[in-house]
């Protein structure tokens, strides 16, 4: 793994096997604000059509969270940020470890190939292709989990027009076990494996531009980016975390910032938009844009029960965004008059 890649396996270029679930999921409104899905669902569905003459897919994974005990209760007061959004962004440090493995495939196979290289941001269903390749098995809560590694993964895939052995698919773990649909706060996971992204934490928090539904506000406690909730009672990463870390990895590039661990939700609410953006650089927490992520703050704020954190809040409900004006005044009556 001298790219720094914990795992990798190859998978036929084929349908994907979970193609029609994925159908019916866009047929359902189930991805909600997230029209890009079903955009280029054609090319998801099959990866011969994002490359000519596909043959195989190179998925590789990398492990973004270390080895921890079981997470304890965010402190009062600090914002909950979902562990892949606490380092640098996984797209650029991901992408380009997989192009120089494009070009090393070029150099072993003596010609020039076709290929492609995704990390969540092309027409390529990730999970698919990766549990095809052996890397491990779609979970329960839509995650892709490995016996050793757990869910804390990020994945990329290389599609090519060479030929490649293909690797066995993953087998599936998650037997009788329901502790993901069992925790999660909005009761987004339908059923096993159908994520309804409207009601999840996830979507809520960084998808989602516009008001947050005040049915899931409550349910959204201290996170503020993200949600790992389905992924902290998974008895797979809670093996991972009695055993040894991975030999390989990204864990340099992907270690959170000390801004990052656990941030206070009053300096979030004391950011303007050229603090946001200064550290947020290079971050996937770009993604929520600055009002997003202030909206965030202030139903977590609401949630705290910190009537100190209403001085904080205060001076939000004169906004002259009206999105950000009623949710400081909703986390404001939450919290009582300053």
């Amino acid at each position: 793994m001298a790219l720094g890649f914990d795992r990798a396996g190859v998978a036929p270029a084929t349908p994907p096997r979970h193609g029609e679930a994925f159908r019916d999921w866009l047929d359902r409104g189930y991805a909600g604000e997230m029209a890009y899905l079903g955009r280029r669902a054609a090319e998801r569905l099959d990866p011969r059509r994002v490359v000519e003459g596909a043959a195989s897919m190179l998925c590789v994974a990398s492990v973004y969270a270390a080895r921890e005990p079981e997470p304890a209760a965010p402190a009062p007061g600090v914002a909950q940020i979902a562990r892949y959004a606490q380092g640098d962004d996984y797209h650029e440090a991901m992408l380009g470890r997989l192009r120089a493995l494009g070009d090393a495939l070029e150099a072993m196979a003596g010609r020039a190939l076709r290929w492609r290289a995704y990390v969540d941001t092309g027409p390529v269903l990730e999970r698919d292709a990766a549990e095809a390749a052996g890397l491990g098995w779609i979970g329960k809560n839509t995650c892709l989990i490995d016996p050793e590694l757990g869910s804390y993964l990020f994945l990329g895939v290389l599609i090519s027009d060479l030929a490649l052995a293909p690797d066995g698919a993953g087998v599936d773990h998650c037997g009788t076990c329901t502790a993901c649909l069992d925790a999660c706060p909005t009761d987004a996971l339908r059923a096993p494996r159908v994520l309804d992204a409207r009601r999840c934490l996830a979507y809520s928090t960084i998808e989602l531009r516009g008001t947050i539904p005040e049915t899931l506000r409550g349910a959204q406690g201290s996170w503020t980016f993200g949600c790992d909730i389905c992924q902290e009672v998974c008895p797979w990463n809670r093996r991972r975390a009695r055993g040894p870390e991975p030999l390989a990895g990204l864990r340099d590039v992907f270690a959170p910032r000390d801004a990052w661990r656990a941030p206070t939700l009053r300096w979030l609410l004391g950011l303007d938009e050229d603090a946001w953006r200064d550290a947020t650089r290079q971050s996937a927490l770009r993604r929520s844009k600055y009002r997003g992520l202030l909206r965030n703050a202030l139903v977590a704020a609401g949630n705290s029960g910190e009537r100190s954190l209403a001085a904080a809040v205060e001076p939000h409900t004169r906004s002259e965004d009206p999105l950000i004006a009623e949710h400081a005044s909703w986390a404001l009556e939450r919290l009582g008059p300053t």
